[in-house]
């Protein structure tokens, strides 16, 4: 582990400046006295799946929704943390760099030494080797000073992000017993929070006091469902693509005679390169999980490239911009099925050498026809989820590859008669995820932190810090506790009526929803963007002035005030209820019975999984 972890930076001028920057809180956590509100038992995110969640987590699953809200704000079933006995927690950093990271546990520290200057917060150096060797530093405002709004994870610093075996979780649990953690907050993207999950049901089991918490932070936006807008890092990582990708435009504009294929960090899904694109309006975007269902070969995607480097020809334009996510990859049909294959062999101990020879006859057929440099990347060992190294596969240059190839066989078969095709190609992943965080991560992050310690505090085991309304103003952004089961569902990997669930409740990466707003936006302008040199330029992250506040446009676009609506329905309940009592007349009760059984026969087909469904993108 690094020695130098958790030691005082030097600062720049703008870092200083940016160590000074002090996050916004939301009114319900602003002073030490909050309100708890305990909402209604939930369920699993796949009603399919309910009961095989049920079963493997039987101590927490079905949890209670909980709301944090204002002293004044009393409701039935509300509670009130008035007093603030000392407690120990211990934090640590599991996945992915991700701006903002350090700001959770500033609120965290912050949160905790305002209720009771006795606290002790304790840093797990290394990530999740630290938490199972027990290497700790004392977190401090001392510590903190030099982390402030400051990129990276270098404050703790990061290692093997897994607690998954059984050595690694009874690890985990000796830790937080021996150090007598009243909390252990996990900081990371689905894997982690999978994990998180696993480690509180393991330590409800064996009455460990220790409660486990998750915080969703990952730069690949891919933690979302209805109860998590974003994450932590997305919007700055983001924003610092975009910028790049608009220098990229701007050059190639500029020059008039090269393509670009920009391939973006952001995992299996495609939220960075869908908010790239539409920050910076490239020319092309492809992304993971349009190709995915409309089952489209790698040959198709090549031959669609260059009917639109053809069609920008026609109009005497020889440059332009193609951005991809790295999961790109995975989504293509066969390239899935040879990966998986590759990935079998990797579980059955078969070298990087010999797995070539292990393929089957189609598959060492594909292998083959692909380039050696791409051959060389499919055969890397797997992260530490089972899964590719994404980041190490040069898709762009596949496809950079495989478009000059056609064009050279277009232009000798007479179909195109342009100017000789010529690319350049980049990846844009650790040059984004140690930025400066923006306001809104900067903010969003020291929230989380804080609503971790009212998690602790309420003694919460197996829950997530979560905020919603995230595209308004900060004060009104409303902070729940949302039970880690809730979000976790069990993929079906087959067609037909006979299609169930197969492989182990996890919290699963989300893709993008095609039926999205923000989705139909880009579809409007995909035409526009192809065609025109309609390049946006957002610049570099404002700090201060108009441009300062800025938030995702995937966010902006969407309503997603999950926990709003909610809101909104108990209160028509509640005015229900005031309505029908004891005593109403027969015919209001008539009329009150018609319409919620209609209302029931709807929301049961609604919610009732379709026989055919297949996860819209090739997930492990």
């Amino acid at each position: 582990m690094n020695a130098d972890l958790g030691s005082p930076r030097e600062l720049t001028g703008l870092q200083r400046r940016r160590a000074l920057y002090q996050p916004e809180l939301p009114p319900c956590l602003q002073g030490t006295r909050v309100r708890v509100e305990f909402g209604e038992s939930t369920t699993s995110i796949d009603p399919k799946c309910a009961d095989i969640v049920a079963q493997a987590f039987p101590q927490t699953f079905g949890q209670k929704l909980v709301h944090f809200l204002e002293p004044n704000s009393m409701a039935s079933d509300t509670q009130a943390i008035k007093e603030h006995p000392p407690i120990r927690v211990g934090v640590l950093f599991s996945g992915r760099q991700s701006p903002g990271g350090h700001n959770v546990i500033w609120g965290i520290h912050d949160a905790m030494k305002a209720r009771n200057p006795h606290n002790v917060l304790l840093g797990f150096v290394g990530g999740t080797e630290g938490l199972f060797a027990k290497k700790t530093m004392e977190i401090t405002n001392d510590v903190l000073s030099s982390y402030k709004n400051q990129g990276g994870f270098d404050l703790l610093g990061r290692t093997v992000d897994q607690i998954r075996t059984k050595e690694q979780v009874n690890a985990a649990m000796s830790t937080c017993c021996d150090l007598s953690l009243d909390g252990l907050i996990i900081i990371g993207g689905v894997t982690s929070n999978s994990d998180a999950a696993q480690l509180a049901e393991t330590f409800a089991k064996h009455n460990c006091k220790t409660k486990v918490i998750g915080v969703p932070v990952t730069l690949s936006g891919d933690l979302k469902n209805q109860f998590v807008e974003t994450t932590v890092g997305f919007d700055t990582v983001c924003k610092v693509n975009s910028q790049l990708i608009s220098n990229v435009c701007l050059d190639a504009v500029s020059a008039g005679k090269y393509y670009y294929f920009v391939r973006l960090m952001g995992g299996k899904a495609s939220h960075v390169a869908f908010e790239c694109a539409l920050q910076s309006h490239p020319n092309m975007v492809i992304l993971g999980e349009e190709v995915a269902l409309s089952k489209l070969t790698l040959m198709e995607i090549i031959n669609k490239i260059c009917d639109g480097v053809e069609a920008r020809a026609a109009q005497g334009k020889y440059h332009g911009v193609l951005v991809i996510p790295e999961g790109l990859i995975e989504s293509i049909p066969e390239m899935y099925a040879l990966m998986q294959e590759i990935n079998n062999l990797h579980i059955n101990n078969v070298t990087e050498d010999e797995i070539p020879s292990q393929l089957s006859p189609w598959a060492a057929a594909l292998f083959k026809f692909l380039p050696p440099f791409i051959r060389r990347e499919l055969v890397l060992h797997q992260e530490s989820d089972n899964s590719a190294q994404l980041s190490q596969i040069d898709t762009e240059q596949l496809l950079a590859h495989l478009v000059e190839a056609e064009m050279k066989r277009r232009t000798k078969e007479g179909n195109y008669k342009g100017r000789k095709f010529s690319s350049v190609c980049h990846f844009f992943g650790s040059q984004a995820r140690g930025s400066l965080p923006s306001n809104f991560d900067s903010n969003y992050a020291y929230v989380l932190g804080h609503i971790c310690v009212q998690i602790v505090a309420t003694g919460l085991n197996g829950y997530m810090a979560t905020v919603t309304n995230l595209k308004d103003s900060t004060n009104k952004w409303r902070c729940a506790a949302v039970p880690l089961t809730a979000m976790m569902s069990v993929r079906r990997h087959l067609r037909g009526p006979g299609a169930v669930p197969i492989g182990r409740p996890v919290i699963h990466p989300s893709p993008i929803d095609l039926k999205a707003e923000s989705y139909a936006v880009l579809r409007e302008k995909a035409s526009s963007f192809l065609l025109d040199d309609f390049y946006r330029t957002p610049g570099g992250i404002q700090f201060e002035g108009p441009g300062a506040n800025t938030k995702p446009i995937t966010l902006t676009i969407e309503d997603q005030d999950y926990l709003g609506d909610i809101e909104i329905l108990q209160d028509y309940l509640n005015k229900v209820r005031t309505i029908l009592k004891p005593g109403c007349s027969r015919e209001i009760l008539k009329a009150a019975i018609s319409s919620m059984a209609s209302v029931n026969d709807v929301l049961k087909v609604m919610s009732a999984p379709l026989n055919t469904e297949l996860p819209l993108y090739h997930f492990n």
